[in-house]
């Protein structure tokens, strides 16, 4: 069966789409300097290299119409599953309320597309913070953007975390005020808590549920496919990282995890690099925030 036929038939979107790899064109610290092919022959072996987008598949689609669009081949190897929280009617009750709040701040685009599925129009009076470039756009396409808001981001695109969209707050403003942090289960308490050090009320809403996919046995074979050649992984989250990484050591084989840590990983933020880091992987290229930064670093070498 094929990958697309398997997605039909059932299985998750992780196995089903990256068992399409043999022949697949699949459908948010300073930025690292990128150095430019050393020759021709380089970029074209480059060019054959498969890009792997690890992203939920929602996110991740645009994305591969962009790689595709360079003449590269994607790779779609979803590495969270993303579902509904149980409480939709909890998760709709708070949000009615969005209006009593002076800023929602929203952690991911999947935070975003979950709150937005119950919010028909955004309160003019209430400010919007995000970490990354890519939840900007995810507002966007609710049609909510700086014409009809004030949001606040990090300043520097190369840094999109919590603690640089601290720096970016009007803390002052909303000093003794309520403040919402819209995020997934699990989420980091660093940006409530600072909120809370501000002198803001905070409460925080899980608006939806984030888990690694099971390794089943179309997700080992698309993996032990994928690392017996070099691919440029575009990894845009420290928990899917943390995730493939067990997934791999979960393979039969021990030479497994050595030939991971071999691949390039493409990633937008410095936390990522960091966990990067400390599982071994040596080549990775720090972009910053925003789907053109990973488009144009794969069109060089670190």
């Amino acid at each position: 069966m094929g990958a697309a036929a398997a997605a039909a038939g059932g299985h998750s979107d992780a196995a089903a789409l990256a068992g399409a790899y043999p022949g697949a064109a699949g459908a948010d610290g300073t930025a690292s300097a990128v150095a430019a092919p050393n020759s021709a022959s380089e970029a074209r072996d480059r060019h054959d290299v498969p890009v792997v987008i690890t992203r939920p598949r929602r996110q991740a689609e645009p994305l591969a119409r962009a790689v595709t669009a360079l003449g590269r081949r994607p790779v779609l190897l979803p590495l969270l599953d993303i579902a509904p929280v149980d409480d939709q009617d909890g998760l709709r009750c708070v949000l009615a309320g969005l209006h009593e709040y002076a800023l929602v701040a929203f952690v991911s685009p999947n935070a975003v597309d979950a709150a937005f599925a119950h919010i028909p129009r955004w309160p003019a009076d209430t400010a919007i913070a995000v970490v990354g470039e890519g939840s900007r756009l995810a507002l966007a396409q609710y049609g909510v953007d700086d014409a009809c808001a004030r949001i606040y981001r990090p300043r520097d695109p190369a840094h999109s975390d919590s603690e640089h969209l601290l720096q970016a707050l009007d803390l002052d403003a909303i000093a003794g005020r309520r403040a919402l942090v819209v995020r997934g289960d699990g989420g980091r308490e660093l940006l409530p808590d600072a909120l809370r050090a501000a002198g803001c009320a905070v409460d925080t809403l899980v608006a939806y549920r984030r888990a690694v996919p099971a390794l089943d046995a179309a997700l080992a074979a698309a993996l032990a496919d994928l690392l017996v050649r070099p691919n440029d992984w575009i990894v845009t989250s420290s928990e899917a990282l943390r995730g493939l990484d067990a997934l791999v050591r979960s393979l039969e084989g021990a030479e497994n995890v050595a030939k991971l840590q071999q691949q390039r990983l493409i990633v937008p933020h410095a936390r990522i690099a960091q966990t990067a880091r400390a599982l071994g992987f040596t080549e990775i290229t720090l972009t910053g925030s925003g789907d053109e930064r990973l488009l144009a670093a794969l069109q060089s070498r670190a």
